[in-house]
């Protein structure tokens, strides 16, 4: 195994009074072996007890093989950073079975609580000015990690473990899952799903949404291609190529059945109709309702799906 495979970082681990590893933060996670002796100097004045949380902070120093599982907390929460620090894109590494190593956490704006504590010391922690913000396994990225060059209109609606290019804008509604995000510059304003990608200067529209592949059984891992927007509402579960639209309010599965518009009619005056699977990651491919039959279609087109304002996303 080289070490080009290999992610380390020193950072601060949040240990719950029963033990519990609740997060770790990494500050400057870096490809490559753990070296012999890392330098933590800058890291151990902030360790030691937090009695208000019943916490104890630890400085600890955590090396992960991208393609073996994770094995702890400490090894998980790196492969997050990982992703959202732009070491490995996503689904480029293993995340088999991480939700078993991510305890549900009371997430406050004093850092990570056991839940039962939280329930617990509610007067004491309110009474201290300390909020609590959600309970998860995932925290919001930018609690984290401040990602170069993107925006974020609304932090709770982007996990830890997003990947997100210079350029990038998610406005208030949109959403990014962890090992999920966008390869380039994109503006985000519908919902993208863990292992979902989504290609240079393309536009997920407000209320979109991509099907994931946590739930439902699926395996076929969605991506979209550069220059290519879905619509408002609109939804995909099959990957698009470069260049496509997907009309507003339209929803696309692998199963949708989808007249070829541009094809010569059949035999007895029809065109051919395809499944949506047929057409998943296809350049050029305008999707839209037929106003008067109510039929999917799929029309091929040429030019630049769409073009998003360089002055937005510089």
């Amino acid at each position: 195994m080289t070490d080009e495979r290999w992610i380390w970082g020193a950072g601060l681990a949040t240990r719950a009074a029963d033990g519990t590893v609740l997060d770790t933060w990494y500050p400057a996670p870096e490809a490559g072996r753990a070296p012999a002796s890392a330098d933590t100097s800058a890291l151990e004045p902030f360790a030691g007890p937090d009695e208000r949380r019943e916490v104890t902070v630890e400085v600890v120093v955590v090396e992960i093989d991208l393609d073996a599982a994770p094995s702890s907390t400490s090894d998980a929460y790196l492969r997050l950073h990982a992703l959202s620090h732009l070491l490995v894109a996503p689904n480029e590494l293993d995340l088999t079975g991480i939700f078993s190593h991510l305890p549900n956490v009371a997430w406050t704006t004093a850092g990570p609580v056991h839940p039962e504590a939280a329930a617990r010391l509610r007067p004491a922690l309110q009474r201290a000015g300390i909020q609590t913000q959600g309970i998860d396994k995932f925290p919001r990225l930018t609690d984290y990690v401040t990602p170069a060059g993107v925006r974020i209109a609304d932090a709770s609606r982007v996990r830890l473990g997003a990947h997100l290019a210079p350029g990038t804008t998610v406005m208030h509604e949109g959403f990014v899952n962890f090992n999920a995000g966008t390869l380039g510059a994109s503006m985000v304003e519908g919902r993208i799903s863990q292992g979902v990608t989504v290609g240079d200067g393309s536009d997920i529209g407000g209320g979109a949404s991509i099907m994931g592949t946590l739930s439902g059984g699926g395996t076929h891992r969605v991506s979209i291609g550069a220059r290519t927007l879905l619509g408002a509402n609109a939804g995909i579960g099959i990957s698009l190529g470069d260049d496509c639209i997907v009309e507003a309010g339209l929803y696309v599965t692998a199963g949708s059945k989808i007249v070829l518009a541009n094809e010569a009619p059949l035999h007895d005056g029809t065109r051919p109709v395809v499944k949506g699977a047929q057409l998943s990651g296809q350049n050029g491919i305008l999707f839209r309702r037929n106003s008067l039959s109510g039929a999917i279609e799929a029309v091929r087109r040429e030019g630049k799906g769409v073009t998003l304002n360089e002055a937005l996303h510089a």
